[in-house]
């Protein structure tokens, strides 16, 4: 287990030694997050490196990772825990068989730890190794309002309530990140409850250093063209922008071709790695590619 970070520049350098590369703003509310013990709730466009930080902050304090997607439909079961009823069954079964079964001491036992399945949300309050875990809850907003509002509990006095068992409370609090798209708005009670981030596309000059740090076998010229690249396709009416996640692939993509700088068959040829949709490969593919890759290298400055 890694000690907190002592400032915002120490999150930065620790972010940094394990690949992620985060700004000013992203490093204060990180700081603030476990300085203060409070969630922190990142919203942005898909892509953006909002899940990355969760997985980044647990490999660089040493902590356990404990993540639950989220989805339509989630419910407490599956985001707390449920119950073993196959084999329940089986121990009602074999005490019936065996003939005079107390029914009192029997329902007793067969809601206890023993027949427990552990989900996310319980698993982030017991004691882990190393330290309370980085409890990441991604794409809260998938899910639906009675949801968040069973979260408040969780995220109010990091406890659960197990009507079986009765309330169990952590002995240290989590670390916990809350992720949205934004595909619909998270209710104010639950964002009061956190800090707030917005992650915000990263400029030229951020993105150079994310892939120089994720894809570092790339050459200077390369990685100045991929970036540029991408960051003239966020200026077009794209249905889905590509995020610094397609960036990254696209730039392993192209090492993987040993292509050591773009053309328009190359462009043609990998779209896919940036573009997840047909109609925006269909609105780039051709002539609008080779305007754009033309402009970048009109703009670009050697390096």
């Amino acid at each position: 287990m890694t000690d907190l970070p002592a400032d915002i520049d120490a999150v930065t350098a620790m972010l940094a030694a394990e690949g992620y590369v985060a700004d000013r703003a992203l490093s204060t509310v990180a700081f603030l997050a476990l300085k203060l013990g409070r969630p922190l709730f990142l919203e942005g466009e898909a892509g953006v490196g909002k899940t990355e930080i969760a997985k980044t902050l647990a490999a660089a304090l040493g902590r356990r990772l404990i993540r639950l997607q989220c989805y339509e439909g989630l419910d407490a079961a599956s985001a707390v825990c449920d119950w073993n009823f196959a084999a329940q069954m089986i121990a009602i079964r074999t005490a019936e068989a065996g003939g005079g079964a107390d029914r009192d001491a029997l329902r007793a036992e067969l809601f206890t730890e023993d027949y427990l399945i552990e989900r996310p949300l319980l698993a982030a309050m017991r004691r882990q190794p190393g330290g309370a875990p980085v409890l990441l809850i991604d794409e809260l907003d998938r899910t639906d309002e009675p949801f968040e509002a069973f979260l408040l509990e969780a995220l109010s006095d990091f406890q659960v309530t197990i009507p079986e068992l009765g309330t169990i409370k952590a002995p240290e609090p989590p670390i916990v990140i809350l992720t949205s798209n934004r595909t619909r708005e998270v209710h104010d009670a639950l964002k009061r409850r956190c800090l707030y981030h917005w992650v915000d596309y990263p400029n030229f000059e951020r993105e150079m250093e994310i892939v120089r740090a994720r894809a570092p076998e790339a050459t200077e010229t390369l990685s100045r063209e991929i970036v540029a690249f991408v960051q003239k396709l966020r200026r077009e009416d794209l249905f889905k922008k590509p995020g610094v996640a397609e960036t990254i692939d696209w730039a392993k993509c192209l090492l993987a071709l040993d292509v050591i700088a773009l053309s328009p068959e190359v462009i043609a040829d990998t779209l896919g790695a940036i573009l997840k949709y047909q109609d925006d490969i269909q609105k780039i593919a051709g002539d609008p590619a080779k305007k754009i890759l033309d402009e970048l290298r009109a703009e670009l400055v050697p390096a």
